[in-house]
């Protein structure tokens, strides 16, 4: 049986997000999604908005926008922001603001949550918030220019922990596969217990 079908999953479920990082992150633990649909939905955070809050009510909507067009599918949508207190770095629009999120990690732990969602055709909701918490040496302005340079920031909330900024990382406690985009032990167990009860 290939790797990517292990579970029994690939007839009806999507992943609704966009990022290779997730797609690559369920493959790889043999969860291979029929269809990937990117969710349009407003982002924004609403007035003094948690980030766990955030990052779970997210989720839950991408779930839901893609189910109106796909009702009777199995449906895991995901949103990962990092955490510095009660501040939230999202993606970067430009170097000067991945310049200015840098700063504002160095030297310093922080958090990065995810947020997923698996909505199941019967209208069911699984919603849950992961945290694995990223400790990062200070950053002089040579590492800061390579971590620009790089491109990495492109797309993702705040960095690729997987890149350049690896060299950086002094301590991970928590989920990797978290801080990557996914956390695949909860997911796993999130759909492996849909399976049994389909």
């Amino acid at each position: 049986m290939p790797k990517n079908n292990l579970w029994g999953l690939s007839r009806g479920f999507i992943l609704a997000s966009g990022s290779p990082q997730r797609l690559r992150l369920l493959e790889s633990a043999g969860f291979m999604p029929e269809k990937v649909i990117t969710a349009d939905i407003d982002e924004t955070p609403l007035p003094d908005e948690l980030p766990a809050r955030y990052v779970r009510r997210v989720a839950i909507q991408k779930a839901r926008a893609v189910a109106q067009n796909s009702p009777d599918s199995c449906i895991l949508s995901a949103d990962t922001v990092i955490a510095v207190g009660h501040r939230m770095i999202r993606k970067a629009q430009s170097e000067a603001q991945v310049r200015q999120n840098l700063k504002l990690l160095s030297g310093r732990r922080h958090r990065v949550m995810t947020g997923f969602c698996v909505k199941m055709p019967d209208g069911r909701e699984i919603a849950k918030v992961v945290q694995s918490s990223v400790i990062i040496k200070h950053l002089d302005e040579s590492d800061i220019n390579a971590l620009i340079a790089s491109g990495e920031w492109k797309g993702v909330a705040g960095y690729r922990i997987e890149g350049v900024l690896s060299a950086c990382v002094i301590k991970i406690i928590g989920s990797h596969p978290n801080i990557v985009g996914l956390p695949v032990f909860e997911v796993a167990q999130v759909l492996k217990g849909v399976l049994r009860r389909s």
